[in-house]
């Protein structure tokens, strides 16, 4: 099928459910953002912007190991060595509760000193703290989520790992109003919505593998840790753990120069904004998951043509998306924000940094393809630069910059003026790799002929 079928049916076969299952994941914080909004007001909306770094750091740790192990256990049921997919499971389980309860113990602890790191004034401390307090406390339940769902994907059942996501979200929808609105829980009212969809979700997973559907045998003697295993794990996943932290405090930078601009009003600002553009990503990761695979084969495969037509239709599937969101949010900023909040200084606020922040977004998309290029042809190095490049490398020196000489407004514009630098770096390196691809299928003719 890599090989042979057509690369539209086929990107389309393979993007389709990674694009449901991230938009359904990325409707875990948009949807508590609304209640939070809408019923605790924009002290609510800046308390969970506070905790979202210390969040991002539980999702990272859940990646590194759900990625590293999805990636060995891919392997080992090449091989055919069930019984290594299985040790490789159980290693990835307890290495996920593990870090879950670390996380949860120390998280506990420093949770004052860490939310007054990552930028809680006074006024937003309570609401922080009851948002956070919550999930750390559902933390060894995220992280599970996160490495079985990898790993019944990694065995090639993709419809588990998404239906997975689905009755999280959906059951996340509903439980919003009844802990927020009806029990009058507020924003912990919204984390615990969270942690109890996300522990829905790892009872699906418990039958799904308990329940003998998986190919993949998981029982208590496959979580005895073997050092070999653990290495590679690790070694696999090391790097989205490295993306994910520097975006956990590239938002602990911006909540701290937030704070110094303007306190809450921005800081509620820049949450609402942040989650909402975020869900744009969503379908153009989902592209670059499904386009990844047809990719790496067809490079492996040495068929360079191919590996050329599905980047550019990936490029473009992904470009038309980040258009499409650049208009829908350059248009209408302020009925999106109402949405959110009736507060009209935020709305107000809003409505011109949504415009601000947007501008460099059909560039987004391009920048994603790019990076999942060199990730698919086993080009480590320029795909980690370019995974931290728009958020770390870049848009760091810029808004730290920016903010000194245009204040709030340089906040917004750093966002568009480092993914116009990072679209540049990736056109370069791009257009360098497509050059040797294109000389190594003419070899390739010349050789036949």
């Amino acid at each position: 099928m890599l090989a042979y079928e057509k690369i539209g049916r086929l990107l389309f076969k393979l993007s389709v459910p990674a694009i449901i299952g991230m938009m359904v994941h990325g409707l875990y914080n948009l949807v508590d953002t609304i209640f939070v909004g809408r019923f605790t007001g924009t002290l609510g909306i800046g308390g969970i912007t506070i905790a979202f770094p210390i969040q991002m750091i539980m999702l990272g740790i859940g990646m590194t190991i759900g990625i590293g192990g999805a990636s060995l256990v891919s392997r080992r049921m090449g091989e055919k060595d069930r019984e290594g997919a299985s040790l490789t499971l159980g290693n990835a389980v307890f290495l996920s509760l593990i870090s879950g309860v670390i996380c949860m113990v120390a998280g506990l602890i420093f949770m004052k000193p860490l939310l007054h790191l990552f930028g809680a004034t006074g006024t937003l401390m309570p609401y922080a703290e009851a948002y956070i307090k919550v999930i750390l406390l559902g933390s060894p339940a995220i992280t599970f989520s996160m490495v079985a769902s990898s790993a019944a994907r990694a065995e090639g059942n993709a419809k588990v790992a998404m239906n997975t996501m689905l009755i999280g979200a959906i059951l996340n929808i509903l439980l919003d109003p009844v802990f927020i609105v009806f029990l009058k829980k507020g924003v912990q009212g919204a984390a615990i919505a969270t942690v109890l969809s996300i522990i829905a979700s790892c009872i699906f997973l418990l039958r799904y593998y308990l329940g003998g559907k998986s190919e993949i045998k998981f029982g208590m003697r496959h979580m005895r840790l073997a050092g070999n295993v653990v290495r590679q794990i690790f070694s696999v996943g090391v790097s989205d753990f490295a993306r994910t932290a520097a975006m956990s405090l590239t938002s602990a930078l911006f909540n701290n120069i937030l704070r110094g601009l303007g306190g809450e009003l921005p800081i509620a600002t820049f949450g609402v904004i942040f989650r909402v553009i975020s869900f744009v990503f969503m379908p153009m990761v989902g592209i670059a998951q499904g386009a990844q695979p047809i990719l790496g084969f067809n490079f492996g495969a040495k068929q360079f043509n191919r590996v050329k037509k599905s980047f550019r239709l990936a490029n473009w599937s992904a470009t038309v998306i980040s258009i499409i969101g650049f208009l829908i949010f350059f248009i209408f900023p302020t009925p999106i924000l109402r949405i959110f909040s009736n507060d009209p200084e935020l709305i107000a606020m809003g409505k011109d940094a949504m415009r601000m922040l947007v501008i460099g977004l059909p560039l987004v998309g391009y920048q994603n393809i790019g990076t999942s290029l060199f990730q698919a042809i086993g080009k480590a190095k320029p795909a980690v630069f370019l995974a931290l490049s728009r958020q770390v490398l870049f848009l760091i020196p810029m808004v730290i910059i920016l903010s000194r000489v245009f204040g709030l407004m340089g906040v917004w514009i750093s966002f568009p003026a480092a993914d116009l630098v990072s679209f540049v770096v990736t056109l370069t390196m791009v257009h360098h790799e497509m050059r040797r691809l294109t000389r190594k299928h003419e070899q390739q003719k010349a050789q036949i002929a």
